[in-house]
């Protein structure tokens, strides 16, 4: 049960996100701006990295929301659940292992990325850009997994809300629907 009274039809973050519009607004925009806006990373691969980071933070309702938006993004369900387990063995470029590795450094501590990975990444082909989107995308989920974990938001009833939510984070991006989410309070008592 969340520690806040937060929308019983709006699990996770987005209820957070309701809770407090003014302080939603420029969170929902910086996300947007990282994961949706123009980038030499596909949409999938910054939905990888917050996979790799709320997963390692153990954060639920954010692992299987980036699982899902990667999943749809990607076009299949195997590189995602790769990212979580072994990075090294998932489908993906060895520049984006590289990047995920210090997704997966930021997360545990900045401190903790050397030279070393910076290294690797850049002859692997990351951009300077790339770096940096990486390491400000892992900070920013680092904030949403212990957002959403600090008020213990409720995860949905029905685990197939997250295709639902999925699907929305594709076509709308991180942007607040123009009609808000009241529309899902009938899905709630249905």
């Amino acid at each position: 049960m969340p520690h806040i009274p937060l929308e019983e039809h709006l699990p996770g973050i987005t209820g957070l996100l309701e809770y407090r519009r003014d302080t939603a607004e420029p969170i929902r925009d910086l996300t947007q701006l990282l994961l949706r806006g123009p980038s030499s990373l596909t949409e999938g691969e910054r939905e990888l990295i917050a996979t790799v980071v709320s997963n390692g933070n153990k954060c639920k309702f954010c692992t299987a929301a980036h699982t899902a938006a990667a999943d749809v993004l990607l076009g299949d369900t195997v590189t995602a659940e790769l990212v979580k387990t072994n990075i090294s063995a998932a489908p993906v470029s060895e520049k984006m292992k590289a990047l995920l590795v210090i997704a997966d450094k930021v997360r545990e501590s900045g401190k903790l990325v050397t030279p070393a990975h910076i290294e690797k990444a850049k002859a692997e082909g990351a951009t300077d850009l790339e770096i940096h989107d990486t390491v400000l995308i892992a900070g920013l989920f680092c904030l949403y997994n212990k957002y959403v974990d600090g008020l213990d938001t409720a995860l949905p009833a029905d685990a197939g809300y997250f295709n639902v939510l999925a699907d929305r984070l594709k076509n709308h991006g991180y942007a607040r629907l123009p009609q808000g989410y009241d529309h899902l309070k009938k899905q709630v008592s249905n």
